[in-house]
C-alpha cells in the first residue's frame, strides 16, 4: 500500500471515529430521556470491515443472536443491523429496564424494548453521519428478528437486494454498574453509496 493510500485510509477512521464519537453520544441521551435516568456508554470502537466477516464479529454464523434492521434511503442507500447476542441483551433488558428475562423466551413487551433500543442506537449513529456529510439519509420502519447471524444476514441480503462488500462497524458499550452490555452496530451501504460518503465527508481521492 502507498503512502498516500494508508493516508487515506487512516484519515477515512479518523473521521468514522468522531462520527461513532457523536453517534454515542446522542445515543446515550435518547436512552436517558426515554428510561429516566443516565445511560453511560463507552467510547466505540470503529472499523471498516468485509462483509464477509461480520457475521465472525458476533461470535460466528451460527450463533443466535437479536438483530434490528433497517434500510436507509436517500442520497447513500444501504441496510442498517443492530446486533446483540441473547447474555447482553438479558443484561440489557434487566439493567436498563429491570425486566428479567427468562431462559430461551421474551415477551412482546420486551421484543418491542429491544426493537425501540436497537431503533434509537441506529438513528443517532444515521443522524450522526447525515450532519456530517449532509446527506440525506432517512432509515425505515426497524424490525427485529432472533436468528443465527449467517441467517440473518442472509435474509437482508433477500430482502433488500444486493449488499455492498464492506461494512462500517461500531462496536457499542453501554455501562451499567459493573455488568457491561455490549452490542454491534453495522451499516452496509449499497456498492456506490462508501464513496459519495467519502466525497462528502472530504476524503482526499474519493
Amino acid at each position: 500500500m502507498s503512502l498516500w493510500n494508508e493516508f487515506k485510509d487512516e484519515f477515512k477512521l479518523d473521521v468514522l471515529k468522531e462520527v461513532g464519537n457523536i453517534g454515542a453520544g446522542h445515543a446515550a441521551t435518547a436512552l436517558s430521556r426515554i428510561l429516566n435516568h443516565p445511560v453511560d456508554m463507552s467510547v466505540p470502537t470503529v472499523s471498516l470491515v468485509p462483509f464477509e466477516e461480520i457475521a465472525d464479529r458476533v461470535g460466528g454464523a451460527e450463533q443466535v443472536v437479536i438483530a434490528v434492521f433497517l434500510r436507509v434511503e436517500g442520497d447513500a442507500p444501504g441496510n442498517m443491523f443492530f446486533i446483540i447476542r441473547e447474555d447482553s441483551a438479558k443484561r440489557l433488558l434487566r439493567n436498563l429496564l429491570s425486566i428479567d428475562t427468562e431462559e430461551g423466551a421474551y415477551s412482546d413487551m420486551e421484543l418491542s424494548a429491544l426493537n425501540e433500543i436497537g431503533n434509537i442506537l441506529a438513528g443517532s449513529y444515521l443522524s450522526s453521519l447525515a450532519d456530517f456529510t449532509k446527506l440525506a439519509m432517512t432509515p425505515t420502519v426497524p424490525s427485529l428478528a432472533i436468528d443465527m447471524a449467517g441467517a440473518i444476514l442472509s435474509y437482508g441480503l433477500l430482502q433488500f437486494g444486493q449488499m455492498g462488500d464492506a461494512a462500517l462497524l461500531i462496536e457499542t458499550k453501554f455501562l451499567e454498574d459493573r455488568d457491561t452490555v455490549e452490542g454491534q452496530f453495522f451499516l452496509i451501504p449499497d456498492p456506490e453509496s462508501f464513496e459519495k460518503i467519502f466525497r462528502a465527508l472530504g476524503v482526499p481521492g474519493s
